[in-house]
């Protein structure tokens, strides 16, 4: 029996004409352009600049095959590359060049098509429960609300994260048509054509999630929201309320054995020690703390404050037992009651419990067992839908409960809170240095916020000893050496900025640097750090002492397995630095040899062994990074060391004839 059947309407409901739902759903889509535009002016931030402004395979010269293959595999964000969104930062660069302003403005206008998918997917679920819920005009309150919560606001205008928002319009995209699908199995009158849609709902999970995992992986979530949605929505039932094997069957082959597969491949790495080095929580204290994070979500998402949605929360201490904090045992205690709350309300209030299933299903690949970072605002772009999915329609359809007028009275007040957080926190992001302090308030204990704080005054000082900004950067550098758990960044921000004027370079700095470096394993920023000190002292900006940079990579290096990244790093400070080429060939090829499928590192390699003229040994390289030519992603490049080689080559056998 359809879910829809199974009572009837708690009180009559005043007939709403199906335009009101568009005309709602168009005004609050201009809502949130008007709420946003004020951010688009801003800069970059961030993992920006690693995936955009630093990664040269997204600043193609040209719109040729071989140029948007290295666009779409340059991403360092995952070993999956995600193409798809790669290549759309590709598209913005060929478009505008590295102007922040037109890819945040293509960031609105996916969040805007996200909306407007929503509110059709909303539309369809609604439908399902027509004798209880209006579709249209609650269909655009939920898109529409969804639209201004500011929560979501990273997923707009912290460019990276347009990974994170095309994912999610293909998911969205995807559970639309299967939802559409089910529904019309679920109404035929006869068994005619019903291969249609079956092929339609195959089709829509197959495809949707194939091609938003071009995007980022999130998308492998689609087969689990639509699996929730037809247990709670349809049943696994067919017309005739028997099991429909053929749903059971595609769930089967699309959720049951991908799952299957993907944590036999996934357990051996998460279960190793090794894998969490870089962390400063294990597996299990994850585990712990994610029941805290999860639980705090949801008050981020309804009713957030500035110090929650802080962007950086590398302040947040991880949970160590049960009870330190005590509020580690009140979010698992927290999670369990809402998880049974879902299962109670299931036949109940369906589309309530079908929110909260949707809301915890999302946090299940990001707020479980993989070994990521703890905290990410960008985390609850699907999963605030599926809040605003049990609490909207509960606020907004009371025509004749006692109660009615406090619940409008509480939604509207919700609605106009989100637009004016929305709005306010877009505008500190439409000026980097507005946006610097604004989060730096937000969070006094994050290293990281103060860190950018500084950094910003920097860049505005233009490397001036008597600008006021110069004077300006140190507090927020220094307070965030001192903070806990604090990388080295703003220890090289102040080496760095007093090294480029000129200034001297207090002791305590490198001590404090190399201290860290030696303390614990070298995170992504820690060697971010040592980056950008070697590239300041390759191009001759920075007067750095060699002893005390030396003395900073031995330390990094010291740990077991140490990077990749950072073993070039430290390769490309003894080759051009040090002038140790032999050091600086042989951390090259230790490199390579971490990161086999890295072309970098190898045509970093060759270009060494030709410098030293060692033919033989380039021509070896040669022929391996030929085999990493997908595409001709790497034609520019085998070209000029085919050159390179060639000229090496010819001037061997002309010094060989000579003599």
């Amino acid at each position: 029996m359809d879910v829809r059947e199974k009572g009837q309407p708690l009180f009559a409901k005043p007939r709403t004409s199906g335009r009101a739902g568009g005309w709602i759903m168009l005004a609050l889509l201009a809502l949130t352009i008007v709420a946003y535009y004020p951010g688009l002016s801003g800069g970059f931030l961030f993992d920006d600049y690693p995936n955009i402004v630093d990664n040269p395979g997204v600043q193609p010269t040209d719109a040729s095959l071989g140029t948007l293959v290295r666009a779409a595999l340059s991403s360092p964000s995952s070993e999956f590359k995600r193409p798809l969104a790669s290549l759309t930062f590709a598209a913005n660069y060929l478009a505008a060049g590295l102007d922040p302003y037109w890819m945040k403005l293509t960031n609105l206008v996916i969040h805007l098509l996200n909306g407007v998918a929503m509110f059709f997917l909303a539309r369809a679920l609604l439908r399902r429960f027509r004798d209880e819920y209006p579709a249209g005009w609650l269909a655009a309150l939920i898109a529409g609300a969804w639209l201004l919560l500011p929560i979501n606001l990273t997923g707009v205008l912290y460019i990276v994260q347009r990974m994170e928002s095309m994912a999610n319009l293909f998911v969205l995209v995807g559970l639309l048509g299967y939802v559409h699908a089910r529904s019309k199995l679920r109404d035929a009158k006869d068994e005619n054509g019903a291969w249609r849609y079956y092929a339609l709902c195959t089709a829509s999970l197959v495809m949707a999630t194939a091609i938003g995992l071009l995007a980022k992986e999130t998308a492998v979530m689609l087969p689990l929201y639509a699996a929730i949605t037809e247990w709670v929505v349809f049943g696994f039932r067919d017309r005739q309320n028997r099991v429909d094997r053929t749903i059971a069957s595609l769930f089967l082959v699309v959720l049951v054995l991908p799952l299957i597969m993907g944590l036999v491949w996934l357990l051996p790495a998460v279960l190793d020690p090794a894998d969490w080095a870089t962390r400063d929580f294990t597996l299990a204290t994850r585990l712990l703390s994610e029941a805290r994070i999860v639980t705090d979500y949801i008050g981020w998402t309804i009713l957030p404050t500035a110090e929650a949605l802080s962007f950086y929360h590398d302040d947040f201490i991880p949970s160590s037992s049960l009870l330190s904090p005590w509020t580690t045992l009140a979010g698992v205690l927290a999670l369990a009651a809402l998880l049974a709350l879902a299962l109670w309300l299931r036949r109940r209030r369906p589309l309530a419990a079908l929110g909260i299933l949707l809301f915890l299903g999302c946090h299940l690949l990001t707020g479980t067992i993989l070994p990521l970072e703890l905290i990410y605002e960008h985390r609850n772009y699907f999963a605030s839908f599926g809040l605003l999915l049990a609490i909207v329609p509960v606020l907004a359809v009371a025509w004749k409960s006692p109660m009615a007028l406090p619940r409008y009275v509480a939604l509207g007040g919700l609605i106009l809170f989100w637009l004016a957080q929305t709005a306010a926190t877009a505008y500190a992001w439409g000026d980097p240095l507005r946006l610097a302090a604004d989060l730096a308030d937000r969070a006094p204990r994050s290293p990281r916020a103060q860190y950018e704080l500084g950094r910003a005054y920097i860049i505005y000082s233009h490397y001036d000893p008597d600008s006021p900004f110069t004077r300006l950067a140190y507090a927020p550098l220094e307070r965030a050496t001192k903070l806990p758990d604090s990388s080295i960044l703003p220890e090289q921000a102040l080496i760095f900025m007093n090294a480029r004027m000129g200034l001297p370079i207090k002791n305590a700095w490198w001590d404090s640097l190399i201290g860290k470096l030696r303390a614990k394993t070298p995170g992504v920023q820690d060697e971010s750090s040592l980056g950008a000190l070697t590239q300041c002292a390759r191009e001759g900006l920075c007067h750095l002492s060699q002893e005390r940079m030396v003395a900073a990579f031995l330390a990094a290096t010291s740990h077991p397995n140490p990077s990749a990244r950072l073993l070039a790093t430290y390769g490309d400070y003894a080759w051009n630095v040090l002038d140790n080429h032999s050091l600086g060939l042989s951390l090259s090829q230790k490199a390579a040899a971490a990161r086999p499928g890295e072309a970098a590192y190898r045509i970093t390699c060759i270009r060494m062994l030709v410098a030293l003229g060692r033919v033989e040994d380039a021509k070896q390289e040669y022929q391996e990074l030929e085999g990493m030519n997908v595409g001709g992603a790497l034609d520019h490049e085998l070209r000029s060391l085919r050159e390179a080689i060639d000229a090496l080559h010819t001037g061997a056998s002309n010094s060989a004839s000579g003599s």
